[in-house]
């Protein structure tokens, strides 16, 4: 069971930027005629957030089609059920049928709609997925007049529990596990990678489509990025700038693939912060997708690993085998649009081409494009799978740095973490 269609969906304003419009109208009909909300099943809460109702508010606010609108406030319904836990802290799993039962019932919880994650630390919700809920749901609060998806997002942050606010921070920096029932953290992992990474891009990005108006969010954007700066910056002995994983106080010094989306949010907050910030924060941003760069040049496909090392004499490399594949992730691609648009430097633009012609030599297969297993081989396996982020942002990111600077402007969209554009301050909203 669950929800069909993420492919369609994700590449729904990608194929309407790029002027695709017989496939854009097929797209349409499906999502009109196809597209059905009432299954049973489990689903994710971050998932269907970044993927369906920010790719159906984006393809909304870009035609003015109603269906699109239609689709993701009945979506955002069915979502809300995950707030209803002690903090008004998400879980991370939701049952689209409401009158669905669920296979573990020692895991029910209050209304039995929704639960954790089996594998995230006892129950516990993840930072990057409660906190990656901000931008959509000031939206679908705008656009159906109802403030509950407002106050269920801003909830974490501002709200009656204030629990970010509230919780102690080892020395500033927010753990990737919190309890949504006691609303402490439940194990001290620190990443800017998997797990944590969108919860700081969207504190920067509600500051920005708030058109600068929700101070509270860039505080904690600034003060995030200023412990991270401080503990998690590191700069390897070959002089590559990376930024490392916490471990309850221990460095692991290995950089996902993920993380590499760093480099374009940290360029993009320093665009606005004060003179001497801005200055550090451009090279730290321009020093990081250097890095990022690196870890695509020393394979052999000029693909990146999914995560890459910093130890025993190996730099920007993969020293795992199960770390060595590359799943069409637009992380780094992400980088390098911000920073061509944010810098103009021609690099940005060479760098990107080299992604293009890698993925046309070694991910292209006949029926679309495909993961491979291993970067370091230059005949990989393919994994068939053609992820739906790749349309929704690798191919969208690639597209923008090549197009001119005002095919949606930065100064009039903020793109969701799945490179879904929503407009600035249309959301004058407030929880």
């Amino acid at each position: 069971g669950g929800l069909r269609g993420a492919t369609v969906i994700d590449a729904l304003d990608t194929l309407y930027i790029m002027e695709l419009e017989e496939e854009f109208q097929e797209a349409k009909q499906w999502v009109e005629k196809s597209f059905d909300l009432n299954v049973n099943g489990e689903a994710s809460l971050f998932e269907v957030n970044i993927r369906y109702i920010g790719g159906l508010l984006a393809t909304y606010y870009l035609t003015g089609e109603e269906v699109f609108k239609n689709k993701a406030l009945e979506l955002g319904e069915k979502l809300l059920p995950a707030f209803n836990t002690p903090t008004g802290i998400p879980r991370g799993v939701i049952n689209l049928g409401r009158q669905g039962t669920h296979p573990h019932p020692q895991q029910l919880f209050l209304d039995g709609m929704s639960w954790s994650w089996g594998w995230a630390s006892a129950g516990s919700s993840i930072l990057a997925e409660f906190g990656t809920l901000h931008l959509e749901f000031l939206h679908l609060s705008e656009l159906s007049g109802n403030p509950v998806f407002a106050e269920k997002a801003s909830d974490p942050r501002a709200g009656l529990p204030g629990v970010l606010n509230r919780v102690e921070k080892p020395q500033g920096l927010y753990p990737n596990f919190l309890s949504p029932v006691t609303g402490s953290w439940v194990q001290h992992h620190v990443s800017i990678g998997g797990l944590g990474d969108s919860f700081y891009e969207y504190l920067i990005k509600s500051w920005l489509m708030s058109d600068k108006k929700d101070s509270e969010a860039k505080k904690m954007y600034d003060d995030a990025l200023e412990a991270i700066e401080k503990h998690l910056v590191k700069k390897s002995a070959g002089g590559l700038t990376y930024i490392a994983e916490w471990r309850g106080g221990i460095l692991d010094h290995k950089m996902g693939h993920l993380a590499c989306f760093s480099g374009g949010m940290i360029a993009l907050g320093a665009e606005h912060a004060q003179e001497e910030r801005r200055q550090r924060h451009r090279e730290l941003a321009a020093e990081i997708t250097s890095t990022c760069h690196e870890s695509y040049t020393r394979s052999d496909t000029k693909l990146g690993p999914e995560a890459f090392r910093f130890d025993a004499g190996s730099e920007a490399m993969a020293t795992r085998l199960s770390e060595r594949y590359y799943i069409l992730r637009p992380e780094v691609v992400e980088s390098y649009m911000y920073l061509w648009r944010l810098t103009h430097e021609p690099k940005y633009r060479h760098w990107g081409w080299e992604v293009v012609q890698a993925l046309e030599k070694h991910c292209r297969v006949e029926s679309g494009f495909s993961g491979i297993r291993d970067v370091y081989t230059t005949t990989p396996t393919h994994d068939n799978m053609q992820q739906s982020f790749f349309l929704a942002e690798t191919l969208k990111y690639l597209y923008l740095l090549f197009c001119e600077d005002d095919v949606l402007s930065l100064e009039d969209w903020v793109f969701n973490t799945e490179a879904h554009p929503l407009p600035i301050n249309h959301t004058d909203f407030r929880a």
